[in-house]
């Protein structure tokens, strides 16, 4: 069982920079590939980045913008979110499963979200 808790959300201008935090409990962290999602209000949940130790994978939309780390001696993912446009705006979830995967169904444990918003 791993319990995700996302932080670091907020208002921001464009062209801005926020870093998301998400802390996981469980002695097993490390064993997770851990993804960020995010969702726009009447869109589908959309993959934005994800790293199982050094590895990482990260969207189209958000490649040269978003970097994703972790650390698992804390137990926590990092997603830090610089240049960011107004479509950015939406509620960014954190994710945990065994397998390395890009899509929301194969992702076991979720966070509750926290809120972006881009203002132009």
């Amino acid at each position: 069982q791993v319990q995700l808790v996302e932080s670091g959300g907020g208002l921001v201008q464009a062209g801005g920079s926020l870093r998301l935090s998400c802390a996981g409990s469980g002695r097993t962290f490390s064993n997770y590939y851990m993804a960020w999602f995010r969702q726009a209000p009447g869109k589908e949940r959309e993959f934005v980045a994800a790293i199982m130790w050094s590895a990482v994978t990260v969207a189209d939309s958000v490649k040269g913008r978003f970097t994703i780390s972790r650390d698992n001696a804390k137990n926590t993912v990092y997603l830090q979110m610089n240049s960011l446009k107004p479509e950015d705006t939406a509620r960014y979830y954190c994710a945990a499963s065994r397998r390395v995967a890009s899509i929301a169904t194969a992702y076991d444990y979720w966070g509750q979200g926290t809120q972006v918003t881009v203002s132009s």
